[in-house]
């Protein structure tokens, strides 16, 4: 494989996502994240109260509580954690597939002090970009090159578990094909025998109704 071909799927297993959003009292904001599995998942969040007077977003006060849960494909839940204002959660994925990160604030205080509007800063890094290279690299007392070398290893890792989940799409792909090929064909081999019948049924029934009119 050449370097071109190599960078480009460096590139792809870029999976970093940032953004904001603005939520109700009690109101619950889902994502939806496609995660590999035994790929490891760090959020980490932080949140503004609308203030009135001012008309600006200012930093939310310590109280201000967020809950997050997290769950897989299957519907099982994988996290289930209140936070305060801000904070970092972390999860690994042991089923690949779409994981649902929903999030809520469960305080009153939105009402008193924001007027029930909250935005969320959220930045969701997964896999190996999840991992914090600096302080690898101070644990573990590594050279420059090291900590490259690590980097890239992490990164490989991370393309064979994307090769893997692409693979296992596919299969699941192949086989709703196949399972929906195979009831097409039983509903169009049911159709012609219907049809079949109904003409045989339509052709006795004409051939005794000329026989009782004595038409034959």
């Amino acid at each position: 494989m050449g370097w071109p071909a190599l960078l480009l799927l460096l590139l792809c297993a870029v999976r970093v996502r940032g953004l904001y959003f603005h939520i109700g009292e009690t109101e619950k904001r889902c994502f939806i994240e496609e995660i590999p599995d035994e790929t490891m998942v760090i959020g980490n969040y932080r949140t503004q109260m609308w203030d009135k007077q001012k008309e600006v977003f200012l930093p939310s006060t310590p109280g201000l509580g967020m809950h997050v849960e997290v769950k897989d494909p299957e519907g099982k839940v994988v996290l289930s954690r209140q936070y305060g204002s801000e904070g970092r959660f972390t999860f690994t994925s042991h089923t690949p597939g779409d994981h649902q990160i929903c999030l809520h604030s469960n305080s009153t205080r939105m009402v008193l002090f924001a007027g029930g509007r909250l935005r969320v800063h959220l930045d969701i890094q997964v896999g190996e970009h999840a991992n914090n290279y600096p302080e690898i690299a101070a644990k573990d007392k590594l050279t420059e090159l090291q900590l490259r070398a690590r980097q890239l290893l992490d990164q490989v890792e991370q393309i064979q578990k994307e090769q893997d989940y692409q693979r296992y799409r596919e299969e699941r792909f192949r086989l709703t094909s196949e399972s929906t090929n195979q009831r097409v064909l039983w509903w169009s081999i049911t159709q012609t025998v219907i049809l079949i019948l109904t003409g045989i049924w339509q052709m006795r029934h004409l051939k005794s109704f000329f026989e009782a009119k004595k038409l034959v």
